[in-house]
């Protein structure tokens, strides 16, 4: 039965029709399908296939992160399967460490750890770019931004660097070029102190990066060249604070800590008032664990679904925070395949996946 199905009904199945139901797969399914043959591998370059993606809504990002202990071998997480995967991508430079810095549209940005040369990944399909060298010299550290044309990598990506100075410069994937578009106003207080434990946001076209003296927010809009600063006193007792982003809001996560009591913390900037008001925070039991331990908090992925590492000396914990429901879940451990040993996260970044996001 099995043969005569596969006779008459599969090796005529249409092309169309299959490239539809591939693209409605989880995205982890694409691992191995694509090893099955040729035809199936080189779905990638279709432009049909291209379109029933663009038509498939993946509701949680994944993780791109870097372990203390494989510096260049990035580990990926899926928190729809609550899996770890451990892709290598051939085409990174093995002689170079590069942190991920920023991400939109399926597409992740690197920085070498010299903040000299950018690189432009899609994680899954392992396409890849190295950016052109910048035309400013600059050894000062960067704050990272990256946002897409429109709605997907189709139309290009942008990608920008500032530093505390005020210099900065963005990256047209369009023109595969960088361009200095002008002077930062003179009505941003430099230098901006810059928090480069915090990623940055985009919503829409306009980027936002956090920074401190004064408190706030400074903002570059992709599209128009306009800056922005807004001034935003942080909220009292607050440590290690990083922004997020939920369906255009601006979020903000940190730790509270008062006397030896510890708690993670989410805010949401109110836009009428510039202010950051509380909306949710960790499970009591949960802040019981950090009573005393002298937390340290780190952001891996700030993008609608927060991935936050809590560390301490006795302590090394991931959990996941949905902004839209309020959900907060343990992460299972990091561990390579057949491997026992936990691997210890050093930095990450959320990415959307997308199979046809193109560096």
């Amino acid at each position: 039965m099995t043969q005569v199905m596969e006779q008459q009904i599969w090796k005529d199945f249409p092309e169309d029709l299959l490239e539809a139901v591939i693209a409605r797969l989880p995205i982890a399914t694409f691992f191995r399908f694509r090893s099955v043959c040729w035809r199936w591998n080189s779905l990638l370059n279709s432009p049909s296939f291209s379109q029933h993606c663009a038509q498939v809504h993946h509701a949680n990002p994944w993780f791109y992160t870097i372990t203390q202990e494989r510096a260049n071998s990035g580990a990926m997480y899926d928190p729809s399967m609550k899996k770890w995967y451990h892709p290598t991508v051939s085409a990174l430079p093995t002689k170079l460490i590069l942190f991920p810095v920023a991400s939109a549209g399926g597409l992740v940005c690197f920085l070498e750890i010299g903040q000299r040369n950018f690189f432009v990944c899609n994680p899954l399909t392992q396409s890849f770019k190295e950016l052109p060298a910048r035309s400013v010299k600059v050894w000062s550290p960067v704050a990272v931004g990256m946002t897409v044309n429109g709605n997907s990598t189709g139309a290009g990506y942008k990608i920008l660097w500032v530093t505390c100075d005020g210099e900065y410069e963005v990256y047209d994937s369009v023109r595969k070029s960088w361009s200095r578009p002008g002077n930062m106003p003179a009505g941003i207080k430099l230098p901006l102190a810059l928090n480069f434990k915090s990623q940055s946001i985009s919503v829409d076209s306009t980027i936002y990066f956090m920074h401190s003296d004064p408190e706030g927010i400074v903002s570059y809009d992709v599209a128009t060249g306009v800056w922005k600063q807004y001034i935003i006193p942080a909220p009292l007792h607050l440590t290690d604070p990083t922004l997020a982003e939920c369906d255009g809001r601006i979020m903000l996560a940190g730790l509270l800590t008062k006397n030896a009591a510890t708690c993670v913390c989410i805010w949401e900037l109110q836009k009428m008032t510039l202010l950051w008001k509380e909306v949710d925070r960790m499970p009591n039991e949960w802040c019981l664990d950090l009573y005393g331990k002298h937390i340290k908090m780190t952001c891996l992925g700030n993008k609608g679904l927060l991935m936050l590492s809590l560390r301490s000396r006795h302590m090394n914990r991931l959990v996941t925070y949905n902004i839209a429901s309020r959900e907060w879940l343990k992460v299972p451990g990091c561990v390579v395949p057949r491997g026992r040993k936990r691997q210890s996260i050093a930095c990450g970044t959320a990415f959307h996946p997308c199979l046809t996001a193109v560096a």
